[in-house]
């Protein structure tokens, strides 16, 4: 199995991304809105939601599952509060009109809340965090998704490991970023396994008999674990309610399964925007948010770990190398990239052989 790496540059990479999402149908505006969320998930680290799905999405907005062309429809609830309609588009389309919405709220009136249906998977919850933190917001964002995982104490798969994320500004220090799933590991990372023919680790997931596996394969017909068993399952069912109960959606085991389902998913979405100076002025609170982040960086490491970071630091590191030296890709993604640029004929995404040197 090669272990090879091939690199390209992010804005040839959104470049890519987008020619190939109007070929599918989109907008230019939805197609390059969609096409920097991809991105963005791979200069983070978080391949298992970038590029590498292009393909998935293509399939589903051309064979009419997804809506290439949405109509949104808000309803406002209170001046602070409103109820979008997805009309079926795509689910990062949806989320970062959504979150914006959220924020001139929050402008205005410290505090937003948009929840929104009738939309589909949206990729990296990070990606509309840090549409937050461009506007110096804190943020929650909740999402629901296909049954993955039993509840605690079943067998039968009823909820989604959807991610969980927040965000806070910060001064000099880096911004509190947390995206999690409630499963162990997010089910990206065993299709990205099952794609390059590697094995998963012990603990990540369990066959259909619930029996734990290490088989990429078998594990994408079994189930997710939860993280610290009950916990993990509150949480999950906490993503149903603030995203799929309250908005409308589909929840409880009945949103479609992208990979699987002919039918529109239906995922629900909420997001909540938060002024930072609402009882602090902004000069403060980034003061204090720099405190912790030093205080959080000055504990004395465990054995085994050389540093202790704050929360999205790793994958900000990750980024300032990845926006300098370009994303890797393993030789799966470099195929599929020729094949889905061959198919729609647009030009092939250049790829190196070695480490770039941008600006």
């Amino acid at each position: 199995m090669s272990s090879a790496r091939y690199y390209a540059d992010p804005a040839v990479a959104t470049q890519f991304a987008t020619e190939l999402l109007m070929k599918a149908g989109l907008n230019e505006e939805h197609a390059k809105s969609m096409a920097n969320c991809l991105v963005l998930a791979d200069i983070r680290g978080v391949d298992t939601h970038g590029l590498a799905r292009l393909p998935q999405y293509i399939d589903r907005v051309s064979n009419g599952r997804v809506n290439a062309n949405p109509n949104f429809k808000f309803t406002e609830k209170t001046p602070v509060v409103a109820h979008m309609d997805g009309d079926n588009g795509f689910g990062f389309v949806v989320a970062t009109r959504a979150m914006e919405e959220a924020i001139k709220r929050a402008e205005i009136y410290g505090i937003g809340l948009v929840v929104a249906n009738h939309s589909n998977h949206f990729g990296m919850g990070a990606t509309y965090v840090m549409q937050a933190l461009e506007k110096d917001m804190i943020s929650l964002v909740f999402t629901n998704s296909a049954k993955q995982m039993p509840p605690f104490g079943g067998k039968e798969t009823l909820l989604g490991i959807s991610p969980f994320a927040a965000g806070a500004p910060s001064g000099k220090e880096v911004p509190y970023i947390l995206d999690m799933a409630p499963s162990v590991v997010a089910k990206g990372k065993i299709r990205r396994a099952a794609r390059r023919g590697e094995s998963i680790p012990l603990g990540w997931a369990v066959d259909a008999d619930g029996n734990p596996t290490t088989d990429a394969e078998i594990a994408l017909n079994g189930s997710m674990a939860p993280i610290g068993g009950p916990k993990g399952s509150g949480i999950a069912i906490l993503m149903d309610i603030m995203s799929g109960v309250l908005s409308g959606s589909a929840f409880g085991g009945e949103v479609g399964d992208q990979y699987k389902d002919t039918k529109p998913q239906d995922v629900g979405h909420c997001f909540i925007a938060l002024k930072q100076d609402i009882f602090l002025s902004a000069a403060d609170f980034k003061a204090r948010m720099d405190t912790l982040v030093q205080r959080v960086h000055n504990v004395t490491p465990a054995p085994g770990f050389n540093e202790v970071l704050f929360p999205g630091e790793p994958e900000h590191r990750l980024g300032v190398q990845r926006r300098k030296e370009g994303i890797p890709y393993a030789d799966a993604e470099k195929q599929m990239f020729i094949d889905i640029a061959k198919k729609f004929g647009v030009s092939e995404l250049p790829l190196a052989d070695s480490a770039l040197s941008l600006a």
